[in-house]
């Protein structure tokens, strides 16, 4: 009872300690904003919204210090009980995310697509109910934002404008609308006072978190706060967006000329846009795990699964300038506009990536390092694993720990020569395998985020996301996916090579390397095709 009450103590006078310091930052917010009286009200809502968060997060922390006292390390009951605290404070966090809106969602997607990286009781918690269920702003408020930023009601600026939104996220949603010219579009409206009052709500945020891990060391989520930090201000600039979705697609025309024709991003109607507001070309699609509705167009869902993970590494290896949301519902199918068909008359399929508002930019250092490891992991190159994970900070006792996070196979496992050796199998045994891995070296991971580039710390987000999307299209082992990295980073490295060839033998050199890493994905593609048979017939 003596350590309850003192814990509690702790709770209680955190609690106060992080209220008083919020209301510090609200008033900060409302001395630099250029608008005080809105301000002024909008800071009437931060206390009560930090009260909510300070005393989830005191209440999370509690728990697990309390119900976790006395249960000695690696006992049944202790994981018995983590794994009850771990649902627990899962559906806590969710509902100060749905209660509090606005930055909290985006955190709370955020975790939810960092599996393994956090306990599987968030992620399945928050993965689902972050994307599908962000509330929505009322018409009259839609209506206030379309007035404050093009100069007029919906009803003025468009021929129609349906009030329902088709789709809501965390900082915005979109409504369906047609132009006065004819053209049907898609409009994506801010939710009101998104950016007066994500200043407050991140500073509150910092707060709680740098708190908790002086109070409790093992709670560490700074790495996270950082991230949105950075991200959470480009994000909110649509015409930051905007530009992305321009330069994503020239990317694609300039140095993925191939595959250029099968990626597409709506086109941004500038007249009707700003940094609040996004008017954009209506394109209809299947959402990309929705399986029915692809097999409906005539479109192989493998085809897609291998358009994807073709598209992704072109980005991450060739273009360094990465889409790092490709969540489900920011990825549409559509059957290629030329009405091209493939062999056996499937109808080829086209990848539409939507919501550009969060990418990042890997310099020629950080995207030749990163498709060198990649390579090494898919050729199961122990020494070049090593080597380039080292380049990342990830040093001689956290370097297997990185390459299973990138994986989700654990070391020997990554090593191993067999053509399948990075297939997750999906069975029960192989998930546990993965869930206890990652709990067993939550310290170790936790060190390991904090070491490496923030930028990684995105391209791992990525990976979880394509893993997901990869997961839905085949619902099965995708060795294919991984024949594609490794194609596309060795390919990103015979090019900068031959940038830098500077004689006759240089070249040749590079040239023979060129042709033996193609043989060698042959045979491996070949391998597959053998394996793939071999089990469809049970031989």
């Amino acid at each position: 009872m003596v350590v309850a009450r003192s814990i509690w103590g702790v709770k209680s006078k955190f609690a106060f300690a992080a209220l008083a310091l919020g209301a510090g930052a609200g008033a900060a917010t409302i001395a630099k904003s250029d608008d005080p009286a809105t301000s002024l009200k909008l800071c009437t809502t931060v206390p009560v919204r930090l009260f909510r968060l300070s005393v989830t997060a005191a209440t999370i922390a509690f728990d697990y210090e309390y119900s976790l006292l006395g249960l000695p390390e690696d006992s049944i009951e202790r994981a018995r009980v983590k794994h009850e605290v771990h649902t627990r404070s899962a559906r806590r966090l969710e509902e100060l995310c749905f209660k509090n809106g606005g930055i909290y969602i985006k955190l709370g997607q955020h975790i939810g697509q960092l599996e393994y990286l956090v306990p599987q009781e968030y992620t399945n918690t928050l993965r689902e109910s972050m994307l599908n269920r962000c509330p929505t702003s009322s018409y009259d408020q839609v209506c206030q934002v379309v007035k404050k930023e093009l100069g007029g009601p919906p009803e003025e600026i468009f021929e129609e404008f349906d009030p329902v939104p088709i789709a809501s996220a965390s900082l915005a949603q979109v409504h369906v609308a047609r132009t006065h010219q004819g053209q049907k579009v898609a409009v994506k409206v801010q939710h009101m006072h998104m950016t007066d009052t994500a200043a407050a709500d991140y500073a509150t945020v910092e707060l709680i978190v740098n708190t908790l891990h002086r109070v409790f060391p093992s709670f560490d989520y700074r790495w996270l706060v950082d991230e949105v930090h950075d991200s959470l201000p480009k994000e909110l600039d649509f015409i930051n967006e905007a530009n992305n979705s321009i330069k994503c697609m020239d990317n694609f025309r300039r140095l993925s000329p191939h595959i250029a024709e099968y990626v597409y991003a709506p086109a941004v109607y500038w007249n009707l846009s700003t940094s609040k507001l996004l008017t954009m070309e209506f394109v209809e699609g299947a959402q990309v795990n929705d399986k029915k509705s692809i097999q409906k167009l005539g479109i192989n869902p493998h085809d897609i699964a291998r358009l994807v993970s073709r598209t992704f590494a072109e980005m991450m290896f060739k273009h360094g300038f990465v889409h790092c949301d490709p969540h489900f519902a920011n990825l549409l199918v559509r059957t290629l506009p030329s009405h091209k068909s493939g062999i056996f008359g499937r109808r080829k399929p086209q990848l539409v990536l939507l919501d550009h508002g969060l990418y990042k930019q890997l310099d020629i250092s950080t995207r030749t390092n990163y498709a060198a490891l990649w390579k090494a992991l898919v050729l199961a190159d122990a020494k070049g694993i090593k080597e380039n994970c080292m380049k990342f900070g990830a040093g001689d006792d956290l370097y297997a720990l990185f390459a299973g996070i990138l994986t989700m196979r654990p070391w020997n496992r990554v090593i191993d020569p067999a053509v399948d050796h990075l297939a997750i199998q999906g069975n029960a045994s192989d998930h546990s395998e993965l869930q206890m891995y990652a709990s067993q070296y939550f310290p170790q991971i936790t060190e390991l985020l904090h070491k490496l580039p923030r930028v990684i710390l995105l391209m791992l987000k990525t990976n979880d996301c394509l893993r997901a999307v990869n997961n839905a299209l085949i619902q099965r082992p995708s060795v294919e996916s991984f024949i594609i990295i490794g194609r596309v980073s060795s390919e990103a490295l015979i090019e900068e090579k031959l940038s830098h060839a500077n004689s006759l033998f240089t070249f040749l050199l590079v040239g023979f390397e060129q042709i033996s890493l193609e043989v060698r994905f042959l045979i491996m593609q070949a391998a597959l095709w053998i394996l793939q048979f071999r089990t469809a017939f049970n031989l």
